[in-house]
């Protein structure tokens, strides 16, 4: 059993058809399996877990910026570490952690309350503590590592239909995430937000036994090539012959490209999270209710859906350049949205500004990485930009409350928004794909 197949009793080598489809099925279950660890997972258990812990809202907030921000200066690291042993076993040990982190969560009023009784005390930052490693853990394995994995091994298995492959895994992920909230929500209220973390926990042991049976780490330990299929190589005398040009981290960075597409990244992680978080307060500002406020992530996830489809599809034969542009124009668009939102095209803007940013997202953020900087070191180029997001992620929340806090209007952020875009626009004219 080569090192490649070992604890697995899958061979990809005797796959009737090309293995990279099973590796896109279960790559893209694996991105969903992140869920807990996510924005999206955690905030369902907000309310009920910080009452029980004895949080306010914002000390809960709080711990959740801190265990975040903490876990950005070692997702790179991991990126380093998916180099060197592999989707498969970084995947693994990734579940195992966030399997077991919600398994101490779900026991963390008693782990607060032990640590209570020892020091004999009784201030709030015990349980603050507590939950600002819990969450250092959760978003490290689920948002940070088990989706870079898993996204980066898709990548890996295709080359020419990228684009294609990543608009069905794109499909499969916005589904799952927009539906999770629901199913979450549910398990809560049928078994409560502790045996709910415990229920999500065996869910993931489960799925690590998984892993290891089917990710691959790439087509090439197989003597498979990407796409399934072998290109015929015709010997001519004035064919152009194709450099392609795997670049290290430090490489990458040195170039324009890698700043200009990770900083577009990192504001969308930034603006979606800030308003997500505080949707209802924004609209309640401009005179509207909770319903209508809700309501706008419908139209939302309907655009970002089809935007995503139709550009993972194009990705294979245009510039990926353009994409850029389209994205910095859908930041301005959903910063002037968040300015104008009394006016009804405030409210048009900023629901079609979200869903361009959150469907070229989802382009952008897979395909881009190897395109320009190939397959060798996707794993530490993806987990510094993973960095990035996870940053922009984990001081929105804080920054958009504090904003209108201090200035009792949310609109202050569309101007800083702005001239941050404008400064990513300047330095992205003059963008070119290093390959």
């Amino acid at each position: 059993m080569s090192v490649s197949n070992k604890f697995s009793f899958i061979n990809p080598n005797k796959f009737p058809f090309f293995y990279g489809y099973i590796v896109l099925f279960i790559g893209s279950i694996g991105v969903l399996a992140s869920i807990p660890g996510q924005t999206v997972g955690v905030s369902v258990f907000t309310d009920p877990v910080k009452d029980a812990l004895g949080l306010s809202r914002n000390q809960f907030s709080n711990a959740y910026m801190f265990g975040t921000l903490l876990s950005a200066f070692f997702v790179s690291k991991a990126g380093i570490l998916f180099d060197r042993f592999g989707a498969r076993y970084v995947a693994f040990f990734a579940t195992l952690v966030l399997g077991i982190s919600l398994m101490l969560c779900a026991v963390s009023v008693q782990i607060s309350e032990g640590i209570k009784s020892m020091l004999n005390v009784t201030t709030w930052i015990v349980p603050f503590g507590v939950m600002c490693i819990l969450f250092f853990f959760i978003r490290f394995s689920g948002q940070g590592v088990l989706t870079m994995a898993s996204r980066n091994m898709i990548m890996l298995w295709f080359d020419k239909n990228r684009g294609k492959v990543n608009a069905i895994s794109s499909v499969t992920v916005s589904l799952g995430f927009s539906s999770s909230p629901l199913v979450l929500n549910y398990l809560i209220e049928r078994h409560g937000w502790e045996r709910s973390w415990q229920i999500l926990a065996v869910c993931l042991f489960i799925f690590s036994f998984c892993i290891l049976q089917l990710y691959r780490n790439k087509p090439e330990d197989f003597n498979l090539v990407p796409d399934g299929v072998q290109k015929r190589i015709k010997k001519a005398v004035d064919a152009p012959k194709k450099v392609f040009k795997d670049f290290t981290l430090d490489e990458a960075k040195k170039t324009r490209g890698f700043w200009m597409f990770g900083l577009t990244l990192a504001f969308n992680s930034f603006f979606a999270t800030g308003f997500t978080f505080h949707v209802v307060s924004i609209f309640e500002t401009q005179g509207y209710d909770r319903a209508h406020a809700i309501a706008i992530f419908i139209p939302i996830s309907i655009i970002a859906l089809s935007v995503s489809t139709l550009c993972n599809i194009l990705s294979d034969y245009i510039n990926h350049k353009i994409y850029l542009y389209a994205m910095l124009g859908a930041g301005v668009l959903a910063s002037c949205g968040l300015l104008f939102l009394s006016h009804p095209m405030g409210v048009y803007a900023l629901v079609a500004g979200l869903g361009l940013l959150s469907g070229l997202f989802a382009v952008i953020n897979a395909v881009t990485w190897p395109r320009y900087y190939g397959r060798l070191h996707l794993g530490a180029i993806t987990g510094k930009v993973m960095s990035f997001l996870v940053i922009a992620s984990a001081v929105a929340p804080s920054l958009f409350s504090y904003c209108f806090s201090t200035f009792g209007s949310y609109s202050y952020l569309g101007y800083m928004a702005l001239a941050y875009l404008l400064f990513l626009i300047l330095g992205s004219l003059v963008v070119k794909n290093p390959q």
